[in-house]
């Protein structure tokens, strides 16, 4: 699940949700690499490649630490991650995934995979990668004590619920045949098995004797992280740095960089930081776009993000003990209370005002360059239509009977609405103000919990807790590239946040991955059917699809960034001195 709402104003979890088909592109006039350089060139004339030096990645708050694949939850710990760790499988710029460690064979009833990895892969301690590894990490996911959001990229395999729930001391649908291959049984044919299984393998020698309820502070995870990717941690500052530097014996040859620093930044500085040559690279806020574009030392990319920001009620709560949502919070439960706050949301001028116009409006969680995504002809859009959301207040019962502006319930009783932002972009404040405004302009009294926006990860404390007074809450879900919504829209499903689901939620979500939906047309029309169904319910305010913007160094070279990440393959990094 690819989710973002932990980044500056998102939690972006990367893997398993919806195709969005744009690989990443420039601004008319940049690219990633700048104008040629003095220095090495080919019999073109372009600058080649040349090892050495460390560039700096900058981020915007505090990073958990949380430095395994398995365990992570934002993509404040992701960033160091990307340099650090790598799939078995890759994911092309047209979001289609292929082999990359380990290629596979798929049996005819698609329930068997043969999984065949490179011998030779080593991890930054020397140890070689095997097929153990993998298997390993799958049970330290499946395991019962596992207290990470993943579990869903592998209840898919045979033998993983009773190893779960405590019945089984193996999970039999895991066959290592060699220490690189291994066979994997799933409980049932699902057309994206590869898209949604997990692939990152974690280290079984180094996490040995480490229960995995005490993984996620364990020295290992947090102190003297490994991985196989082609950079590796040598320090870490927590919270404000990660100290990382070349990996000789990355598996696809050396790295051109001596090494990356990946650094908290303040982002109310990132346009000086950069004009400085302090930062070499970031994933920028909106509010510095107009005056990133202008510096002459800075090619600024921008890509569609895999992504949409919505607006979640809280339906409910997650009982630790069934593992499942409780819908408990009859306070939403009049869907003509979350249409009438749909309507009476100016959208368009959030974009336009707010996000100097990078993005565009969003109806479903299927993003509009999707395969699956449903005509907007067959959905209702939503604009912006405050007479509307009056008449649908009034129809529900929500009338002002004191007559001092604001409604009150259907047994007139005062409503008032909590609703929870982050602290983000210099325009954080202003926006929430605008969105309060619109609601108070119908007549709901929609308050800022607490009076104040939150920081980060008191923010999402709050809303993954289920804190009683979390009751509005403003996110943003990344998302991967298929549209099976598994992992953020089901009862059982950690990430679903709103705690919302329904039995057509969950017959429609089963459909899309059943023996039929190996019929693409098929499939096609279960996504039709299910975004009619969310469009109708109005389970969160969906607000728009996300556009990033990346500022690069023109120092730094080989950059290239898709709607899936702005990491990608930094071992083909280097640096040139621009003048």
């Amino acid at each position: 699940m690819n989710n973002k709402i932990r980044s500056g104003a998102m939690l972006m979890l990367l893997w398993v949700l919806v195709l969005s088909a744009c690989s990443g592109t420039v601004t008319p006039g940049n690219s990633a690499g700048g104008d040629g350089a003095p220095g090495m060139t080919d019999s073109k004339g372009n600058a080649q490649p040349e090892a050495g030096g460390i560039i700096t990645y900058g981020y915007s708050s505090p990073f958990q630490g949380l430095f395994e694949p398995a365990f992570y939850e934002g993509d404040d710990d992701l960033y160091a991650l990307e340099f650090t760790t790598e799939s078995m499988f890759a994911v092309k710029d047209d979001l289609t995934t292929v082999p990359n460690i380990a290629t596979w064979q798929e049996s005819e009833d698609h329930r068997t995979f043969t999984f065949k990895i490179k011998p030779g892969v080593r991890w930054h301690n020397g140890d070689e990668l095997t097929v153990e590894d993998w298997k390993f990490a799958f049970e330290v996911i499946a395991s019962p004590d596992y207290s990470g959001p993943r579990y869903y990229s592998v209840e898919m395999i045979q033998g993983v619920e009773a190893y779960h729930t405590g019945k089984a001391t193996t999970i039999s649908g895991l066959t290592v045949i060699d220490p690189y291959t291994l066979r994997i049984t799933v409980t049932s044919a699902r057309v994206n098995t590869i898209d949604n299984l997990w692939s990152y393998p974690m280290n079984k020698k180094y996490y040995t004797g480490i229960p995995v309820k005490e993984m996620e502070d364990s020295s290992q995870m947090r102190v003297n992280p490994i991985g196989i990717g082609p950079f590796m941690i040598t320090s870490i500052k927590p919270g404000e740095y990660v100290e990382m530097k070349r990996f000789d014996d990355y598996y696809k040859g050396k790295p051109l960089l001596d090494g990356v620093l990946y650094k908290v930044f303040d982002d109310k500085q990132i346009v000086e930081l950069f004009k400085q040559g302090a930062i070499d690279m970031e994933d920028a806020p909106r509010d510095a776009y107009e005056q990133l574009k202008n510096l002459e030392n800075v090619n600024l990319l921008q890509t569609p993000e895999l992504s949409y920001e919505y607006i979640g009620f809280k339906f409910g709560s997650w009982d630790n003990k069934e593992e499942i949502i409780k819908m408990d919070n009859p306070k939403f439960a009049d869907k003509r209370l979350r249409q009438a706050m749909y309507y009476s949301l100016d959208r368009a001028s959030l974009i336009k005002n707010y996000s100097y116009g990078l993005g565009k409006l969003v109806e479903t969680p299927i993003p509009g360059t999707s395969w699956a995504k449903i005509p907007d002809d067959q959905i209702n859009q939503y604009p912006y239509n405050p007479a509307k959301a009056k008449d649908l207040l009034n129809e529900a019962g929500y009338i002002d009977t004191n007559k001092d502006g604001l409604r009150e319930d259907p047994k007139g009783n005062p409503f008032v609405i909590n609703y929870d932002g982050m602290i983000g972009s210099a325009m954080a404040e202003s926006r929430t103000e605008a969105i309060l405004q619109n609601w108070r302009e119908v007549g709901l009294d929609v308050r800022l919990n607490g009076g104040n926006l939150k920081e980060l990860n008191p923010f999402y404390d709050a809303v993954e807790n289920d804190d009683p007074t979390v009751e509005l809450f403003n996110g943003v879900w990344g998302l991967a590239s298929d549209p099976d919504p598994s992992g953020l829209w089901r009862k059982d499903d950690p990430w679903n946040y709103p705690r919302w689901s329904s039995e057509r939620n969950e017959e429609l979500i089963r459909a899309g991955v059943n023996m039929k939906s190996f019929d693409k047309e098929y499939r096609k029309q279960v996504y039709y059917d299910w975004q009619k169904y969310i469009n109708e319910e109005v389970p969160m305010i969906f607000v728009a699809e996300r556009e990033s913007i990346i500022p690069v160094n023109k120092r730094l070279q080989g950059v290239h960034v898709n709607s899936m990440s702005t990491i990608i393959e930094p071992a083909k990094w280097w640096i040139k001195d621009v003048d």
